[in-house]
């Protein structure tokens, strides 16, 4: 399975910006197959896709970040990112990377952000 490092997170006011990074440990064909997403898990609530990237880069978001998030991918980096603009209190939680290949999902161990005056 995949090692995934997240970074980025942070404590932002409404309305800035911030931008989440996923940094994979594989080699880079094996990273170009993963399916890649970002989840997030506000206190006392479950866990949620936030938005998604296909091994051919096909991307899908939830309704609540839609025009305001924006996932990417560098295969020859290894690297997933997260680029939120808009940011909104109701945004914050811990934000996961996650990987999915064959079945297997890789989880990163979150990175917190925080979106309040």
């Amino acid at each position: 399975q995949v090692q995934l490092v997240e970074s980025g997170g942070g404590l932002v006011q409404p309305g800035g910006s911030l931008r989440l990074s996923c940094a994979a440990s594989s080699s880079r064909f094996i990273f170009s197959l993963y399916a890649m997403g970002w989840y997030r898990q506000a206190p006392g609530k479950q866990r949620e896709l936030v938005a998604a990237i296909s091994s051919s880069g096909n991307t899908n978001y939830a309704d609540s970040v839609k025009g305001r998030f924006t996932i990417s991918r560098d295969n020859a980096k290894n690297m997933v990112y997260l680029q939120m603009n808009g940011l909104k209190p109701e945004d914050t939680a811990v934000y996961y990377c996650n990987g999915e290949l064959t079945g297997r999902s890789s989880w990163g161990q979150g990175t917190q952000v925080t979106v309040s005056s």
